[in-house]
């Protein structure tokens, strides 16, 4: 019987957008546990552009050795076409939402940029009735990681990133500081920061700052003005969405006892000043969880927390996408379209 084939975008090399490739691959098979998508939207995550280049910046003893043609993504909206025989509770038809395979399958295995992506059933939930594809897709892998940062863990695997596990704090009553606030993590987090009855501070350029403020944001800070470690301090907790080798600055901004969440951990090198300010850094990896999504969709159902999105493309377009994603400055999530 002759291999089902589908559209996909694949690369066969590392590189910039310009290794993507719009072609013809194998339409994915079944194994137990697992349900098939058809694909109507994809969002696009750090991760994507990270494994396209062959995540150059992780330590070399962390850099995957893979197998080409590779398959990039792992945010998907669709529509349920197939079921393994032993789910129960999700049925042809189901429209549905999900972060496939991660971070188990970030070196590879998720496999979103394609008309067909099959999914754990455990990873999907249903897709909120009040959004459409484009929104529900780019939601799933930033809002997880907000909420499991913010909210609730959500798990008890060991943290790769740290001996403890990652605990959030309390919100309510508490003010948090937001960096990288327009981004896709930074604008949920936002969201979920005055959802839990915390007074916000959102830190971006200032063309963010009127969407920043209908999202919830009680101040604004724009970076390109002002440094925010000069003018805050006694803040209980800093989201540093941006994260990387700088978040140690807002160490300063934080009074005693207080937390800093950088949602990018690797280069930080304070520890040691952490530990003399009396301030806890801790961070986590975002894992796939379909009751979390199913959890939180009822607050993009009932418009309580907003999808912003910056951009929307056809998968045929892909390059153009992760063009768009190399400029930074983003407002939201990038998408892209399945026919």
């Amino acid at each position: 019987m002759p291999t089902q084939m589908m559209k996909a975008i694949r690369q066969y090399e590392f590189g910039g957008p310009d290794v993507l490739r719009y072609e013809d691959a194998p339409m994915p098979s079944l194994k137990a546990g697992e349900v098939l998508v058809r694909v109507h939207a994809v969002g696009l995550n750090p991760p994507d552009w990270y494994l396209r280049e062959g995540y150059k910046s992780l330590p070399p003893e962390w850099q995957p050795q893979l197998d080409f043609p590779l398959i990039l993504g792992t945010d998907v909206s669709g529509v349920v076409a197939a079921v393994a025989d032993d789910v129960e509770g999700v049925f042809v038809g189901d429209t549905v939402y999900s972060v496939v395979r991660f971070p188990d399958g970030m070196f590879g295995e998720s496999q979103a940029y394609a008309e067909y992506v099959s999914v754990p059933a455990s990873h999907v939930a249903p897709k909120p009735a009040g959004i459409d594809h484009v929104h529900a897709a780019g939601a799933p892998m930033s809002l997880l990681t907000a909420w499991q940062f913010m909210v609730e863990l959500g798990h008890d695997e060991p943290n790769p990133l740290q001996p403890n596990p990652h605990q959030p704090v309390p919100l309510e009553g508490r003010t948090v500081l937001v960096n990288g606030a327009a981004g896709g993590v930074g604008h949920f987090a936002v969201q979920l920061a005055k959802l839990k009855g915390a007074h916000v501070i959102a830190v971006a350029s200032g063309k963010h700052e009127a969407l920043l403020r209908e999202l919830g944001a009680d101040e604004f800070i724009d970076y390109t003005r002002t440094p925010p470690e000069d003018v805050v301090h006694d803040i209980d907790l800093v989201i540093d969405a941006l994260g990387g080798p700088t978040t140690g600055r807002f160490l300063r901004t934080l009074k005693r006892g207080g937390a800093l969440f950088p949602v990018y951990p690797l280069g930080f090198d304070g520890a040691e000043e952490a530990t003399q300010l009396g301030v806890t850094v801790s961070t986590t990896q975002v894992r796939s969880n379909g009751a979390q999504l199913a959890d939180i969709g009822r607050l993009l159902d009932d418009g309580t927390i907003q999808v912003v999105v910056d951009s929307v493309y056809p998968l045929t377009d892909s390059r153009k996408a992760h063009e768009r994603a190399a400029q930074g400055h983003l407002q939201g999530k990038i998408v892209l379209t399945v026919a």
